[in-house]
């Protein structure tokens, strides 16, 4: 065949966050699977790769030597690349919807992505909390796939989220961090129970806490995080007689003795730092800080930082052995709590 008919069985999907050169290689499989090039078969050149679909020769290079370290693709020195294999073992075909890509949701990619192996062509979408943009992104896919994993987290709107994603097939679908009421049928999920999570961390802190009188949640008005945090927090309080406050902005709250702040967001972390470190108290005696999702930088600043976190990979690692076992399991997300020297 001609070495330009490949390109109408390749798509690159600017709006994806999977990565190009990824994109290009489940483009070659699929094409492979649906017979539409065979065995002996010349693909484009890295050049022409590149002018076609301006990407980088990098990223071209990159899906080439992707297709030739699982089998699929040779080479041959100044003629360029053929099929080597028409022997493709990837019957899955996944949705992965994100609301986001923090540093922790990537750990969760990684993680699904590295488990399920070269058993599945994932194709990632991130939607930045839009319902709107959500929306479209499973409009725009349905039946297409295999699997659907998706992670529904809204700034606004989010209660109708449901009777979108009741669109896919349940039997297609994994939920992956977050349970929503209204979903129909028998669908997978892996997820955190936000309300019984910061509950049962607080419980495990109450020694340490027993020297702070207010526990204040920094809880960004304009927000994505579940309510149910804010209902285990202040059960939590009721039960202990502490003053519980929600902070919307850190930034304008005043640090007293006696306080203790839980922060969601990195951002806001940094912010309370450096309202701490202007006062003259001293963290983990006078005022107490406990922040969600644990990382590297939290064992060292302040001492260490006290962090109550979901393990973020087996997330997504349970979830890929859901979809290879084909099941239609639910299953919480253990939650752990690392004390350090911030209480």
């Amino acid at each position: 065949m001609k070495s330009n008919i490949i390109f109408k069985h390749i798509n690159i999907d600017y709006l994806s966050a999977t990565p190009k050169y990824m994109q290009l290689a489940n483009s070659v499989i699929k094409a492979i699977g649906e017979k539409k090039i065979g065995k002996d078969d010349i693909l484009p050149s890295i050049n022409e790769l590149s002018f076609e679909y301006e990407i980088s020769r990098d990223t071209a290079e990159k899906g080439y030597k992707y297709l030739k370290q699982i089998g699929i693709l040779g080479s041959v020195p100044g003629k360029g690349y053929f099929v080597k294999s028409t022997e493709v073992n990837q019957p899955l075909k996944i949705f992965l919807l994100f609301n986001k890509l923090s540093a922790h949701k990537k750990i969760i990619y990684d993680a699904f992505v590295k488990t399920l192996g070269n058993m599945a062509l994932v194709d990632f979408y991130i939607y930045n909390n839009d319902l709107s943009l959500f929306k479209r992104f499973i409009q725009n896919n349905i039946n297409e796939y295999t699997h659907y994993v998706v992670i529904p987290h809204f700034l606004e709107g989010g209660e109708k989220a449901y009777e979108i994603i009741n669109q896919l097939p349940s039997d297609k679908l994994l939920i992956l961090d977050k349970l929503i009421p209204g979903l129909r049928g028998d669908y997978a999920a892996v997820y955190e129970n936000f309300e019984k999570d910061i509950y049962e961390a607080l419980l495990q802190l109450k020694k340490e806490l027993s020297k702070y009188h207010t526990i204040k949640l920094i809880f960004p008005r304009y927000s994505y995080f579940p309510v149910e945090i804010i209902e285990g927090f202040k059960r939590f309080c009721q039960q202990f007689a502490f003053s519980p406050k929600l902070v919307h902005d850190i930034a304008n709250e005043p640090i007293k003795e006696g306080d203790v702040f839980i922060n969601l967001m990195e951002d806001d972390l940094v912010i309370l730092i450096e309202k701490i470190l202007t006062t003259k108290m001293k963290v983990g005696k006078h005022v107490g800080v406990i922040s969600y999702n644990e990382t590297s930088l939290k064992k060292i600043i302040l001492n260490g930082i006290t962090t109550i976190s979901t393990d973020f990979e087996f997330m997504g690692k349970k979830a890929a052995e859901i979809i290879l076992n084909n099941s239609t399991e639910h299953f919480e997300i253990p939650f752990t709590v690392t004390k350090r020297a911030s209480l």
